[in-house]
């Protein structure tokens, strides 16, 4: 019989409900196989560039430190202090595009699980920009589990 051994859970974060959604499933699947959660968050570098052009502006390195120093900062409230010894807890921001990051991640960290939420866009929404979670469920390293925010929840706190 064959047996499931995780040793690193991966759960992306956007700070949106659908990513707490997910974390709440990886911390008790963490309990189950005394994993490792590692909580990413992606500064999405098209997002920025974006805002700075609608904006008229060109990111500079201190607008960029601000939004690194305040994406570390939202990090560090999702999990408390005993969460984060608990679970050996790595909560990591980098700047690129989402899915790439998370991939690139997965396979540096060598992953075992990607636990992340979806968002469950419209049908127009999808065709136009596209699914992180869909993209990562594609071309990830190892299993990815996705959430959605509405249905089904087997998780009781």
């Amino acid at each position: 019989m064959s047996t499931i051994s995780l040793t690193r859970i991966l759960v992306p974060t956007d700070f949106s409900d659908a990513s707490a959604a997910a974390l709440k499933y990886a911390l008790p699947l963490a309990d189950v196989f005394h994993a490792e959660v590692h909580v990413l968050h992606v500064l999405d570098v098209a997002a920025s560039q974006y805002f700075a052009a609608e904006m008229a502006m060109v990111p500079t390195p201190a607008l960029e430190a601000e939004a690194h120093a305040r994406a570390d900062a939202e990090l560090a409230s999702l999990l408390t202090r005993e969460e984060v010894a608990r679970y050996r807890a790595r909560l990591i921001t980098v700047r690129g595009a989402p899915f790439a990051a998370i991939i690139s991640y997965a396979r540096e960290a060598a992953i075992d699980l990607i636990v992340m939420g979806t968002h469950g866009r419209g049908a127009m929404a999808h065709l136009l920009i596209g699914s992180v979670a869909e993209n990562v469920v594609r071309k990830a390293p190892c299993p990815v589990l996705t959430i959605p925010l509405r249905g089904h929840d087997f998780v009781r706190i």
